[in-house]
């Protein structure tokens, strides 16, 4: 592991930064940050296993997906090659739904390690790079697929995209992919309010990036698209929701005022940051109480407790 990054030994942790005064509620005094391991080229997809007691995550340049088990703190590959995976996520059974850029599709693996393909394709054309899942209470799977991974072979693989970047759902009953809303530009990561009513997607080829927020009606079309938050300095790039509707978004553009994990109540003030040494792509809650904030960023893996859980 890389030694250079220590721990901060005071408390409250300094990197635990109060930009309004509703974050006083969720900074625990005498939490600090955590660095879990190192030694990723892009860390991405957290996803967290509590009947494990693990948590999963991708490192995606070098094709593999890495699990931390809880209770000794170890690290260990869980799968090589992974075709690039980037987002990771649990459907409803508990199964692992994975984005893959090298294979250019959204897989579940099943309960016996086989690999069940969810979506390759739409309207008969092969999807661009899928970046990042979510999976609803009715069992449906939405994720992004913007042509990211077409760029370079390092991310994914060099190819045109034959699609736009559009958003898909795939129906938990028939199966079927429908494109729900293909106006955003480079959609990345998305995630559902605590009621599932809106669905909050970064665009990420905006410029400024920017979160975006659409009404969700009967579980499966989305209106009403607007800017949520301008991101202006920042880069927003996958995030998570809490029990009370705050955004906990990964940010950082590479300077240490920015890098780490922003923060935004319901309304769109940014409340809080966590400041970490190098960008934050991707988060998620986790641990017995889901009050555990895990943080994928760029090499390494972080770790924060937190006085919120993670929405359902």
């Amino acid at each position: 592991m890389n030694d250079v990054w220590q721990p901060n030994l005071r408390t409250p942790d300094p990197a635990v930064r109060i930009l309004d005064p509703r974050f006083e509620h969720y900074r625990l005094a005498h939490a600090r940050v955590e660095r879990l391991w190192t030694g990723c080229r892009w860390a991405e997809g957290p996803v967290w296993f509590g009947d494990a007691g693990a948590l999963y995550w991708t490192d995606l340049p070098n094709e593999r997906i890495l699990r931390w088990d809880e209770a000794s703190g170890q690290v260990a590959t869980w799968r090589y090659p992974s075709d690039k995976a980037n987002g990771l996520t649990r459907d409803r059974e508990g199964r692992l739904i994975a984005c893959e850029h090298g294979a250019r599709r959204v897989t579940r693996t099943e309960y016996d390690g086989s690999i069940t393909v969810i979506a390759d394709r739409y309207d008969g054309k092969p999807l661009n790079s899928p970046n990042d899942v979510v999976v609803a209470s009715d069992g449906a799977v939405w994720f992004t697929d913007p042509p990211f991974g077409l760029v370079s072979d390092y991310m994914g693989q060099v190819s045109t995209p034959d699609l736009p970047a559009n958003i898909y759902r795939v129906d938990p009953q028939s199966g079927v992919v429908e494109c729900v809303m293909g106006d955003v530009e480079g959609p990345n990561g998305l995630a559902f309010s605590p009621d599932e009513r809106t669905l909050y997607v970064v665009a990420s080829r905006a410029r400024p990036r920017t979160i975006m927020a659409f009404d969700v009606h009967e579980r499966r079309v989305l209106k009403n698209g607007r800017v949520l938050i301008d991101a202006q300095d920042g880069t927003p790039d996958g995030f998570r929701v809490d029990v009370d509707g705050n955004l906990w978004c990964g940010w950082g553009t590479g300077s240490d005022e920015l890098d780490g994990v922003r923060i935004f109540a319901p309304d769109c003030t940014a409340i809080g940051h966590i400041s970490l040494p190098e960008r934050c792509a991707n988060l998620c809650f986790g641990g017995r109480h889901k009050n555990r904030l895990f943080m994928a960023s760029t090499s390494s893996l972080y770790a924060l407790y937190v006085n919120t859980r993670g929405a359902v």
